[in-house]
């Protein structure tokens, strides 16, 4: 979650005149007070960096922060304290004044306006014994104007550790845990109370740009929700087919984005005048591809996570796209938009295969097998040797009685373009044991004749045809020198081939 801290009266030009001339007691409310104020909170910094040798970092344009805090926090050994003090310039919204003329006496004043301004901005970058590590920004300048950023999956990760329950982390989640009831609870038990909690426990920890006597009078931060992802993790029990089935997934579900879609998982009415873009992205970020789908200035966001897990999460980038207020008292009715939203998305999205199950039969046609102690090696794809025993089995798919050795060896050697007799007894045993441990066939009880199972006529059929009306064309439209007329897979090899020589001469240039 981000998290706004800001004075609520301060946010408008009445409530910082009210500040500066009904509570500090000016005759006036300037910048020019405004100036020894952001002096003294810079200096408190430094004293506090200096006094609790804490460092205090430049930090620079497009710098990650999340980097700099991974290796402080490597060797940050306390229960919880400040890891370091971050530095950088950023726009922010500050008050200024400018001169003004009363029309009638002509006499000046300043006028307080609202403005934007590149002003210096204080992370502070924390460990708390309770949520782990966080950051708590705040602007160096007036009305100091702050943000809060947590994460629940490091709350989550802590109070499993201090209840001893076991767990396996991932980098944002949870792989594995042997108390799910227990950390399912944990995770409901996050709520602004105890956000709330953490913010005002830091900031009286921290260095405070309001005085003791402003707080008192209640010029004190409230928090507002800026940004919330509510995220589902499903740990995949085989994630080596996780990817096949999440780009699946993705195939079946590109439309998913169209506003009667979205409106199925938003629980939202759309019409032709609400606002915001309705669609569906696929972002490939190296070679992890994800799904999003937006609503107004909110989305979901789906990917297969470390390769382990299917991650679905709602970000609510404004909780008025759900007209649900900004504060963070209202954290619980937009956890339920999140959370039914992600089991929406589920509930809409189809799948035309489960390729799991397409990977589980290529697998078991052409990986070995070992079936009761029995071994017996893959029926290799593109093997002339396959081919033409797949080949040769559908032959005797509608034979009521089966077929024998000899029927199979004799049909084997035309298959194989050798002479009658020149496919061996004994070539031809070893084969149908590895159809009969593979699945492809099985032998007719009390007999030595064999029939071909459904699974066996399937795959054979599947694997044969895909070389013979796929493979060996496409390669022979692509290989072909002189193609006897034009091809579009060959126009389309062509054109690839050209770019990617143009390329590498580029990059050869370059270098």
């Amino acid at each position: 979650m981000y998290l706004n801290l800001y004075v609520p009266i301060l946010q408008s030009e009445r409530g910082v005149a009210h500040f500066w001339r009904k509570h500090r007691g000016y005759s006036f409310a300037s910048s020019a007070l405004m100036a020894p104020m952001t002096e003294t909170f810079i200096k408190s910094i430094e004293r506090f960096a200096e006094n609790e040798v804490i460092d205090l970092v430049k930090l620079h344009k497009k710098q990650r922060k999340e980097d700099i805090a991974k290796a402080y926090l490597k060797n940050f050994k306390a229960k919880e304290g400040v890891l370091f003090i971050g530095k950088a310039q950023e726009k922010s919204r500050v008050i200024r004044t400018q001169r003004r003329h009363n029309p009638n006496t002509g006499a000046s004043y300043a006028n307080l306006y609202k403005s934007t301004a590149i002003v210096n901005q204080y992370y502070f970058y924390c460990v708390d014994d309770d949520f782990g590590p966080f950051f708590i920004k705040l602007c160096s300048y007036f009305p100091y104007n702050g943000k809060l950023l947590i994460n629940g999956h490091e709350y989550a990760k802590r109070q499993l550790a201090k209840r001893g329950i076991a767990f396996e982390a991932l980098d944002n989640g949870i792989a594995w845990c042997e108390d799910p009831k227990t950390l399912q609870q944990i995770c409901n038990g996050l709520d602004a109370r105890k956000i709330d909690k953490l913010a005002r426990k830091w900031l009286r920890r921290l260095p405070h740009p309001f005085t003791p006597a402003d707080r008192r009078a209640r010029y004190t931060y409230d928090i507002s929700i800026l940004q919330a992802e509510f995220s589902l993790t499903q740990v995949l029990d085989r994630p080596l087919t996780g990817r096949h089935f999440f780009e699946q997934v993705i195939r079946d579900n590109l439309d998913i984005g169209r506003p009667d879609q979205v409106q199925l998982i938003f629980d939202r009415r759309i019409i032709k005048t609400t606002p915001g873009r309705f669609r569906t992205r696929v972002i490939t970020n190296g070679v992890t591809p994800s799904l999003h789908i937006d609503y107004k200035s909110s989305k979901i966001k789906q990917y297969h996570k470390e390769g382990r897990a299917l991650r679905t999460e709602t970000i609510v980038n404004n909780t008025y796209d759900f007209r649900i207020g900004r504060r963070l008292c209202n954290l619980p009715e937009l956890a339920k938009v999140g959370f039914a939203a992600n089991r929406r998305l589920l509930e809409v999205q189809r799948l035309s295969h489960d390729c799991s199950i397409g990977e589980d039969a290529f697998a078991q046609v052409n990986q070995s097998v070992v079936v009761q102690n029995q071994r017996a090696s893959g029926l290799r794809f593109g093997d002339p040797r396959v081919l033409a025993l797949l080949s040769a089995i559908l032959f005797f798919r509608l034979l009521p009685r089966g077929f024998t050795n000899k029927h199979l060896r004799d049909l084997m050697a035309q298959l194989l373009g050798l002479a009658p007799g020149h496919f061996t007894q004994g070539k031809m045993t070893y084969d149908l044991r590895r159809l009969r441990l593979h699945g492809l066939i099985e032998r007719i009880p009390n007999s030595h004749r064999y029939e071909v199972t459904d699974f066996g006529f399937r795959a054979a059929l599947l694997i044969t045809r895909t070389y013979n009306c796929v493979l060996r064309p496409g390669h022979a439209a692509v290989h072909d020198a002189q193609p006897p007329a034009p091809i579009p897979l060959r126009k389309a090899f062509d054109k690839v081939d050209e770019v990617v020589t143009k390329l590498w001469e580029t990059g050869r240039l370059a270098a």
